[in-house]
């Protein structure tokens, strides 16, 4: 019987020792919940010696146990380093949360990579989810491959796992390995490499090379000869291909070579086959991120400008260049404080070192921008809860860093005396609102200041306190996203919250014109109050905004309480008359009333405005708005009936469609906003996580007098 781990094979190589740029190779990983990317992650460094067995570091925990929320959630909800050495390169693994809701740590990864690895189960293939991100790499030219994982589980079909990529992601997606024997399940006991033509057995624990046998090499002809044509597709020699057709047999380093140049211009997707638990084609993985992905050498800069925003042309991966780095993850430890995670890309970034701190471009989510000088503190290396110390970290790595009080994610760092900006990653628009209270008094006395870190940390999440509802409201990407920050702050920072219904900003208006009486007459034997008025009321058309008409003659209203009278109507609008709402589209003229000459009053005359005012609204077929949305909704052409569907039973009007790239459609509609509140997880329902939507206020149109009815009952803002 094999053995079920693998033993370490690799001499175990120092982590954190400083690397050139040349050789460090940054991979993000890729792939949906389930895909096997942290168990990847976990026996790569037990592979390599990293850990003492696969998947376990020192104190006994894995690589993602680092955080208590996803302990405890048993997700991965973090963008998490593991750095690793293999034939003198060191690479730094970036495993990204598989669930929709945590795209932000995903884009993070992204934007401190400089390839990207997919990794696609056996068992499941390849969601919606997974060929939009593969898309979007594409957009910025990221050197993807790709990684099929669970080869050995006995549901595993890898031939249809392979269809499934290219079917997806398209004909530059090809195999380097099959795996052997070709049937699935756990008698899979090596690989078989097409361009060496050589057998990998792990079926003893350890990686044994030997010859394919006659049925092995049978079936590599076809995938080898593919896989050949397609390398020579890639290559820059234009006459291998004409060699290659006239017979010529192709040095097997002439191809290699190609094919490492062809994964790097973002051009060629080779597929590897891999069991995690059983350590099939560990080596050949770690052969390829060394030797086939580019460095971060060869991966070129975002855009720079200068404070100012003048643009910065000239910067390249140079440890003796100007600093230029980036927070692409924060997080807090109730020991050590803010831990940033920082890619650097150009100069060298030192303990003890002073660096100019530059946030701009997300004001509207709560991060206001900022500039400032901080000096940074420790640098190291995370692997699980531990942190190996750094003595520098050059252009081209990543690094932790502690105490940068005032950096959040997506920050620049960079020197003083030349302070840059980068241009910010694309970050998507937080959707799911969610209203929260303090539990108590004392937990309203931390309530902004744990708000404040969470917003620090994660730039996805949106802090807004509403002036209409009289709510705080934490907009998030999803009910994952959302249970995860409410647990935060809970567990890490002391902050207990309930979270409420949440209250759509709707408001009054009036149908139709009439008229009221406002009449605040009280003798109580002292100096009383008096104060009379007669108003009318007509709606303005759009029912929106307010008129004060002032109609008296004869000054039987005196000249200096008109004004009483229309802030006491102004009050009372903000108020409303029907449920609390404020009211708007409202024209109101005062025509008459009555003062006496001594109980008169400021504040006697603001009353009977607000009584004038309720009276008169009673009369003049009060009625409630609601808030509309302008929403586009973008889907894959198979969702589209579903989605339209759905918008219809949400009172949705569909304003038109047209396509937008090749499979997808765009859908513009108006919904209620009462009815969208929680359209984010229902559009990922609806379109198996592969919909996206904005949405924008448009107006305010009238409530269904059923709704209506319901709200005005039992629905009254405290």
């Amino acid at each position: 019987m094999r053995a079920s781990i693998p033993q370490v094979i690799e001499r175990k190589e120092a982590i954190g020792v400083t690397a050139s740029a040349g050789n460090v190779r940054n991979v993000v990983l890729v792939g949906h919940s389930g895909s096997g990317k942290t168990t990847l992650v976990e026996a790569l460094l037990g592979w390599t010696g990293t850990t003492q067995r696969p998947g376990r570091v020192e104190d006994g925990t894995t690589v993602s146990d680092f955080d208590e929320v996803e302990i405890r959630q048993k997700r991965s909800v973090n963008l998490t380093l593991a750095p690793l050495v293999h034939n003198k390169t060191t690479v730094n693994l970036l495993d990204t949360p598989g669930y929709a809701d945590f795209t932000g740590d995903l884009r993070a990864g992204l934007r401190a990579a400089d390839c990207a690895l997919f990794a696609v189960s056996a068992t499941n293939g390849v969601d919606g989810v997974t060929k939009l991100l593969w898309d979007e790499c594409a957009a910025v030219g990221m050197p993807r491959a790709v990684v099929i994982t669970k080869v050995d589980h006995q549901r595993a079909d890898f031939g249809a796992a392979l269809e499934a990529c290219r079917a997806a992601f398209g004909d530059g997606v090809l195999p380097l390995y099959l795996p052997v024997p070709p049937g699935s399940g756990s008698g899979v006991t090596g690989l078989v490499g097409l361009l060496s033509q050589r057998l990998y057995d792990y079926s003893g624990g350890k990686r044994a090379e030997g010859t394919p046998s006659d049925a092995d090499q049978a079936r590599m002809a076809g995938p080898r000869d593919e896989l050949i044509e397609g390398i020579i597709t890639e290559s820059e020699d234009e006459s291998l291909m004409d060699r290659y057709l006239s017979g010529e047999d192709i040095g097997t380093d002439v191809l290699i070579s190609d094919l490492e140049k062809a994964v790097a211009r973002g051009s060629f997707y080779p597929v590897l086959a891999v069991s995690a638990t059983q350590g099939i084609g560990m080596a050949e993985l770690l052969e390829v991120m060394t030797e086939a992905f580019p460095s971060a050498l060869e991966h070129p800069l975002p855009p720079v400008t200068r404070i100012d925003g003048k643009p910065v042309s000239g910067l390249a991966c140079d440890p003796d260049g100007p600093l230029l780095a980036e927070v692409v993850k924060t997080t807090s430890d109730q020991f050590v404080g803010r831990i940033s995670l920082v890619r650097v890309f150009s100069g060298t970034l030192r303990p003890d070192m002073a660096v100019h701190v530059s946030g701009h471009g997300r004001a509207e989510r709560g991060h206001a921008d900022h500039d400032d000088d901080e000096r940074v503190g420790a640098l190291t290396y995370p692997l699980g809860k531990q942190q190996r110390p750094l003595p520098e970290c050059p252009a081209g790595s990543i690094c932790a860093v502690a105490k940068l009080g005032t950096a959040e994610t997506g920050d620049t760092l960079s020197d003083p005396g030349g302070p840059l900006l980068m241009e910010p990653w694309a970050m998507p628009d937080p959707l799911l609102p969610v209203a929260i209270v303090a539990k108590s008094k004392a937990d309203e006395d931390k309530l902004s200041q744990g708000l404040n870190r969470l917003v620090a940390e994660d730039p996805t999440l949106r802090l807004e306190n509403n002036p209409e509802t009289r709510q705080l409201v934490l907009w998030c990407m999803g009910e994952a996203h959302a249970d995860v920050l409410l647990d935060r702050l809970s567990t890490r920072y002391g902050v207990g919250v309930d979270t409420v219904s949440l209250r759509v900003p709707l408001r009054e208006t009036i149908g139709i014109k009439a008229q009221g009486l406002g009449r605040n007459v009280k003798q109580t034997g002292g100096h009383g109050e008096y104060g009379i008025c007669h108003i009318e009321v007509e709606p303005l058309p759009d029912a929106a905004g307010f008129e004060f008409v002032d109609k008296i003659v004869g000054g039987v209203v005196p000249r200096q309480y008109i004004p009483s009278v229309e802030k006491g109507v102004r009050a009372q609008m903000e108020q409303g008359v029907l449920a609390g709402y404020p009211m708007t589209g409202v024209r109101v003229t005062l025509y008459d009333g009555k003062a006496h000459s001594v109980d008169s009053s400021d504040m006697a005359f603001q009353k009977a405005g607000r009584a004038a005012l309720r009276d008169a609204a009673e009369k003049a077929a009060p009625c409630l708005l609601e808030p509309v949305d302008e929403v586009s909704i973008l889907v894959p052409d198979d969702y589209v009936g579903a989605v339209m569907s759905d918008l219809s039973g949400r009172r949705g009007r569909v304003l038109g469609t047209e396509p937008v790239g090749t499979g997808r459609t765009l859908i513009r509609a108006e919904v209620p906003e009462l009815e969208i509140t929680r359209y984010s997880i229902d559009l990922r329902s609806v379109s198996h996580g592969t919909g996206s939507f904005t949405r924008g206020y448009l107006r305010h149109e009238p409530l269904p007098s059923h709704l209506a009815a319901k709200v005005a009952s039992d629905s009254r803002p405290a």
